[in-house]
């Protein structure tokens, strides 16, 4: 199964890009990539939400389940309904202790079109990766006052 994982260092504190990690509502304010994000259900350390993302042009619909640890600063997401057969993985923010603070993205993804998947896996797997490194960037350089997220 084809994986993307990007990654992001900044020396912003890592609680507040965790912060702004958190508030995924806000993402489509000001990533161009991001269509839409609307929160269905939080409870606990857990959260399902609805996902609109442009890829190359077209428009990536999904509904993940998000389990949160604030503890490890760490986002597990899988997709339970959408546009790919399988689209999985994690948000990890981490503190270096020097200053410096990484926001790693892992994707895990099947487009689900096997005849097609050597041809179509490593064009999504690319424009993934250009996605997710915009969207790494956009969060580590994100503006706004932010406050803290349950």
């Amino acid at each position: 199964m084809p994986t993307v994982t990007t990654s992001h260092t900044s020396a912003e504190p890592a609680q507040r890009i965790w912060e702004v990690l958190l508030d995924c509502e806000e993402y489509p304010s000001y990533m161009d990539e991001v269509v839409d994000v609307t929160i269905l259900d939080h409870s606990g350390s857990s959260r399902t939400s609805r996902w609109a993302v442009l890829l190359k042009g077209s428009e990536l619909e999904w509904i993940e389940r998000d389990t949160v640890d604030h503890e490890r600063r760490r986002i597990e997401f899988e997709q339970i309904e959408g546009d790919l057969a399988y689209f999985d993985g994690y948000w990890q923010v981490t503190d270096d202790g020097a200053g410096q603070t990484t926001i790693e993205l892992h994707v895990e993804f099947d487009i689900g079109i096997p005849l097609m998947a050597d041809m179509l896996n490593p064009v999504a797997a690319r424009a993934l990766e250009e996605n997710s490194r915009a969207i790494l960037n956009r969060l580590s350089t994100r503006n706004s006052d932010v406050s803290p997220v349950a």
